[in-house]
């Protein structure tokens, strides 16, 4: 076999793993941000106005 067949094969394959990696990270790692675990009451109405404005 010569050394060009051999290089494409081998270039090949490790496109397919590194494709393969991330198609599993892809799957693994999560896409949405954590929210804050404590959100404060709205005290008055201005403030519950843009609590409604920012729950959209």
């Amino acid at each position: 076999m010569n050394d060009f067949k051999l290089k494409l094969i081998l270039t090949v394959l490790a496109g397919v793993v590194f494709s393969f990696i991330f198609i599993i990270l892809a799957f693994a790692l999560p896409t949405k941000e954590r929210q804050a675990a404590f959100v404060p009451k709205a005290k008055g109405k201005l403030q519950i106005i843009s609590h409604s404005f920012n729950k959209k």
